[in-house]
């Protein structure tokens, strides 16, 4: 599935900032590896909101309480990924910010991957996840670069 795909891009590009961060890397050389995961939740975040969790709601109605949950969790996570954006690598909170945000994430993904996803994949059938996931890919190239676009970050 798409989204399990797009969770261990994600985890990949978190397990290289702890290895940066574990082996002293330059802020600059951090930096590109955040600006990599902003992009990637970003465009993740969208999909999901916009594509995904109307299809899950629709095929297992009891997941809308998952969902409205999960969006709430974008909200957090889009005003993490914009503060991450606005502070400069060097400033001393940086690594910080980015290991809530590693944090945040790592226990959405889990609950999504526990907890509710399986049953919406048993709903819909093979067929109906393939089209889902056609659409999803489809819709990546037109995700907003600002995390703040995304409909989760308003207030």
């Amino acid at each position: 599935m798409l989204l399990k795909e797009d969770h261990k891009e994600v985890e990949k590009q978190f397990k290289l900032f702890e290895k940066a961060h574990k082996d002293g890397a330059t802020p600059a050389a951090k930096k590109k590896i955040v600006d990599e995961c902003i992009r990637l939740l970003t465009t993740h975040a969208h999909i999901e909101e916009t594509i995904f969790y109307p299809k899950a709601r629709e095929a297992v109605p009891q997941t809308e309480e998952h969902v409205l949950e999960s969006v709430e969790e974008h909200h957090v996570v889009a005003w993490m990924l914009s503060e991450l954006q606005h502070t400069e690598p060097d400033d001393e909170r940086y690594d910080a910010k980015m290991t809530v945000l590693m944090e945040n994430v790592r226990h959405h993904v889990k609950e999504e991957e526990e907890e509710w996803f399986p049953e919406v994949r048993k709903a819909m059938g093979r067929t109906a996840l393939q089209a889902l996931g056609e659409d999803m890919a489809a819709a990546k190239p037109n995700a907003p670069a600002d995390p703040l676009s995304l409909s989760s970050a308003e207030a």
